[in-house]
């Protein structure tokens, strides 16, 4: 668009072009994240993103209008932030959070390079095109048209461009609020997990669950494997514990924002019925097909056996097992709470007195949630609306992002996104962290589309 306009939403093919390559280069950055320290390598993409801002050095005064820092919480673990400043101290401060970093991808097992970064049939191949490096491009082609426009907005726009979302934040997001905390000065906050479709709605996150994981200690009586009468072995009390947790139901909770999802994705009225019915919706379920397991989760706690170990030698039975829980919490659940399921599903297994099986916790956070009547989640409706006709339909994720720790310091903060229609939630959760990942140009092209009209009435 011409650098005398303002954003407003319409299409420029120059500056999809350039986002598309943007993202294609974040791609080849290959910042992948295994948990480890030594991985995520993020300090590649910042590199990207300084490249994609280069341009914006040569205006004719010879000012960049992108104040550019950047964070390492270890070697290589780097984190962008760019601002660009507004006109108005008065004015919202809207923040842009994507990540840098990505899954392990198999290269054995994808049609093309996971990291090559192919743009094949209209669509850009690779590892985090979906989570979350279009987005991440787009916020950053957004940055850079409101850098190049003559006129500055009302109010500042940062974008966050973070490293170690994938593994919880420790070098990244959490460390840069921990060790940096006036770096951002955000009051708003659009991240990942929105744009997928449902039916006719577009999706936004709204909400996240919160995270309660807990470690089950479980002892028995060790000794050589050669000789086992007199011994207890851990590993058959895990056993125990895993049957009895296999039939545990946790309580079936619809909150405010269940009934507006059933609305926007189920057409039939008396499967619509059954749905909104705490008794009856366990029975629906299987006729949901690739919505049943979203369906399952927002409608109560989960929880996931995911790590089990037990014994170190083959010759010695083992005292002592760990089987680690994956528990994920709707709002208002408390730890208390988690605990008093586990242990109503230990029974005498957990006497305090003596206890075959401890509870520990691991590190979580509760369940987070911003108000679906902010003015930026109602910019978010009228851009979709405006965009490709769309309406929204607001949604708590099952899953966790960045966007939480916002939201815990009472920084509204809402998932973002305009995929092209065939983008259903099935296909959305199918395309994450999924062999052959890939995003298509229509998807990128609709999502900053959408989001000039955002920063256009948020900031403009």
């Amino acid at each position: 668009m011409p650098t005398s306009e303002r954003p407003s939403g319409r299409r420029s093919e120059a500056a999809l072009h350039d986002c598309v390559e943007l993202l294609r280069a974040l791609v080849r950055a290959a910042c992948v994240n295994t948990g480890e320290a030594s991985s995520g390598g993020e300090i590649r993409g910042v590199r990207a993103l300084q490249q994609f801002f280069a341009p914006m050095a040569d205006r004719p005064d010879g000012q960049s209008r992108i104040e550019t820092r950047v964070f390492e919480a270890a070697p290589g673990r780097a984190s962008l932030i760019a601002r660009v400043r507004g006109t108005d101290p008065e004015a919202p401060t809207l923040g842009l959070l994507g990540h840098l970093d990505v899954v392990p991808a198999n290269a054995e097992r994808w049609t093309r390079d996971p990291f090559g970064g192919d743009l094949v049939d209209g669509e850009v191949w690779g590892r985090g095109t979906v989570d979350m490096l279009y987005l991440t491009a787009v916020f950053a082609a957004m940055l850079r048209e409101a850098a190049a426009a003559d006129t500055p907005p009302r109010g500042d726009l940062v974008l966050l461009a973070v490293a170690d979302e994938e593994a919880g934040g420790d070098y990244g997001l959490r460390w840069l609020l921990d060790a940096h905390p006036d770096a951002f000065g955000v009051t708003e906050v659009l991240s990942e997990s929105g744009g997928m479709r449902m039916g006719r709605h577009v999706a936004i996150d709204v909400a996240e669950k919160g995270s309660a994981g807990r470690r089950l200690v479980v002892r028995g009586t060790p000794g050589h494997a050669s000789i086992p009468y007199g011994a207890a072995s851990a590993a058959y009390a895990v056993g125990e514990v895993l049957r009895r947790l296999a039939a545990v139901e946790p309580a079936i909770q619809l909150g405010p924002l269940w009934p507006p999802f059933v609305a926007a994705r189920v057409g039939d009225p008396e499967l619509a019925a059954r749905m909104l019915d705490p008794v009856r919706l366990d029975a629906a379920l299987p006729e949901l097909g690739g919505i049943a397991g979203y369906a399952h989760a927002a409608s109560r706690v989960t929880i996931s056996p995911t790590v089990l170990r037990a014994g170190q030698a083959h010759n010695v039975i083992p005292g002592e097992a760990h089987l680690d829980l994956d528990i994920r919490t709707l709002p208002g659940t408390t730890d208390a709470d988690v605990d008093a399921l586990l242990a109503g599903m230990l029974g005498s297994l957990g006497d305090e007195r003596d206890p075959a099986v401890e509870i520990r916790h691991l590190r979580g956070w509760d369940a987070t949630a911003s108000p679906p009547d902010h003015p930026l989640f109602v910019a978010i409706e009228r851009a979709i609306g405006e965009t490709d006709g769309s309406p929204v339909v607001p949604i708590m994720a099952a899953g966790g992002s960045d966007a939480r720790q916002f939201r815990e310091l009472g920084i509204p903060a809402y998932g973002f996104g305009l995929l092209s229609s065939e983008w259903s939630y099935e296909r959305y959760r199918e395309r994450i962290h999924a062999h052959d990942e890939r995003v298509d140009v229509e998807s990128v092209g609709l999502t900053l589309d959408a989001l000039r009209r955002v920063v256009a009435e948020r900031i403009g």
